[in-house]
């Protein structure tokens, strides 16, 4: 059973038999705190046109009409007098209470409130000696009572984990954690408008597949009962919308959840928001060219027309072109060994070991597509610092990508890293069925072999395909990585709401 704070209680059960309800309906405002200075910075402009900037301005003629509403975040008593300030969804405005004006009755109820409580208050404008922008409150009301302590003034909430269990707290205590998520809805806005300008069609796929796939990874199973059919949580919407694609759907796009059921760290979480979108008639190089158009107006538009940001202590410029680096020479430039030397096993295996003595032979790939892979997370991956396109991916490790003409080897296929972490993957989508076919049959044997996070043999996929998919490029965008980058956050767990984390009894919440 929950326990509750009995003090607040027994604050609460007091007004309502006073006659206070302490959860009322029915209130209604007028005015955002920001629209307040909006309309007050206005009014003043008129005022002081051909005088001072700094010269007193009479707020009287605006009326007593303003009413807010928030949640009173500080409060200062001085007898028959009082200052509070009130957290809207815009900002904090402040409000001055007085005895005189309120009358005993409401005035006796404002010395009543906690911090935490929401209220209501109707009032006038004014600034104080200060030159704060005040309301004076004419008519206040109790709109929703608070039953839990605020985190401490002094200490606010600053542990990362409560912060993350707790966000309905973190929102209004912490300024930085509301602008974090505000800056993410106007990213998601922008990228969805940019599509639907470039005349894309926003689709919904499953969220519940009956064979995982589109990406190498680990899935969530459930079971529909009535079907008595096993499902899983999609690892990823990209086999839907290239249905979508043969159907004749021709440029798609979708902003939607995928779960992984992998590990938790600074840059993964089991369920987390991607862009994906599909092009038919068009190549990863265009991919590249509309992503960087993308990415590089998006910072624009969000920092009044800059093209760098700080992330760390790194500053991160955006303005174009962006690198574009074949996989091939930056692993080769790893390892201290030309490019022709990458592309030979025992050459790879022997430069590694050289700069890596110790590891057991046993552990190491025996594929020029898995020591490449290894290489580059192990000393190229963190390296990529601004914006850079890595190119010419080994087929080995793009189970659905298109192969190259000149080198059946190599996939046309790119991923975009940022700050030293994948930010993007796209490639020319293979839309030959046979081909297809025999990649998901390597991908089933290595299953069977005991890799969990390989494919499954999907028949209706490749029955799709074989109706024909137009030439088509395709694109995954990692919204919750581009958001930790924009607001300058070290973990994914601060760019979403509600992130995964093990419960804990609620009463040993903060």
């Amino acid at each position: 059973m929950y326990e509750f704070d009995s003090s607040r209680i027994g604050k609460a059960n007091q007004l309502a038999a006073e006659g206070v309800p302490p959860w009322p309906h029915g209130l209604r405002i007028t005015h955002t705190a920001a629209e307040i200075r909006h309309a007050v910075a206005v009014f003043e402009a008129a005022a002081r046109a051909g005088q001072a900037d700094d010269a007193p301005v009479d707020l009287a003629p605006l009326g007593d009409q303003f009413v807010v509403g928030g949640r009173l975040l500080f409060k200062n008593e001085m007898g028959k007098a009082g200052f509070g300030r009130v957290l809207d969804r815009t900002e904090r405005i402040q409000i001055y209470t007085k005895r005189d004006v309120l009358g005993e009755d409401v005035f006796a109820l404002w010395k009543k409130l906690d911090l935490g409580d929401i209220v209501w208050v109707r009032g006038s404008l004014m600034r104080t000696r200060t030159g704060e922008l005040t309301l004076q409150a004419h008519e206040l009301r109790l709109a929703s009572k608070c039953t839990r302590s605020l985190p401490d003034k002094f200490h606010g909430m600053s542990d990362p984990e409560s912060r993350q269990r707790q966000r309905y707290v973190d929102l209004f205590v912490n300024d930085e954690a509301r602008a974090v998520f505000l800056t993410r809805s106007k990213v998601v806005s922008y990228i969805r408008h940019f599509f639907e300008d470039q005349d894309f069609v926003e689709v919904e796929t499953p969220m519940m597949h009956p064979i995982p796939g589109g990406a190498t990874a680990r899935p969530f199973m459930t079971h529909h009962n009535a079907l008595d059919l096993d499902l899983y949580l999609r690892v990823a919407p990209e086999l839907y919308l290239k249905r979508l694609v043969v159907g004749g759907m021709e440029r798609v796009f979708e902003i939607n959840r995928n779960f992984r059921n992998e590990g938790i760290d600074q840059t993964h979480n089991p369920e987390f928001t991607m862009l994906e979108f599909y092009e038919a008639w068009q190549t990863w190089d265009g991919l590249m060219d509309r992503t960087e158009v993308l990415v590089s107006g998006l910072v624009a538009s969000l920092f009044d027309g800059a093209s760098a940001v700080t992330y760390g202590e790194r500053v991160i410029e955006f303005a174009g072109p962006w690198a574009r680096r074949r996989y091939g020479d930056l692993v080769a430039e790893a390892l201290g060994i030309t490019a022709e030397d990458a592309a030979d096993v025992a050459k790879v295996a022997a430069a590694y070991t050289a700069k890596h003595p110790g590891f057991e032979p046993a552990n190491l790939p025996t594929t020029i597509g898995r020591w490449w892979e290894k290489v580059f997370d192990m000393h190229v991956e963190k390296g990529l610092v601004d914006p850079t396109f890595v190119t010419h991916f080994p087929i080995e490790i793009s189970p659905l990508a298109r192969r190259n003409d000149h080198d059946p080897t190599i996939a046309d296929r790119f991923e975009l890293f940022i700050a030293g972490r994948e930010i993007a993957n796209g490639f020319n989508e293979l839309n030959d069925p046979v081909d297809q076919a025999e990649r998901f049959m390597d991908q089933a044997r290595a299953k069977a072999s005991g890799d969990v996070e390989a494919m499954h043999f999907d028949a209706d996929y490749i029955d799709a395909l074989s109706f024909g998919l137009p030439p088509t490029a395709g694109e995954g965008l990692g919204i919750d990585r581009l958001v930790m980058l924009l607001t300058n956050c070290s973990s994914i767990r601060d760019v979403i709401l509600f992130p995964t984390r093990r419960p804990i009894p609620v009463t040993d919440a903060v």
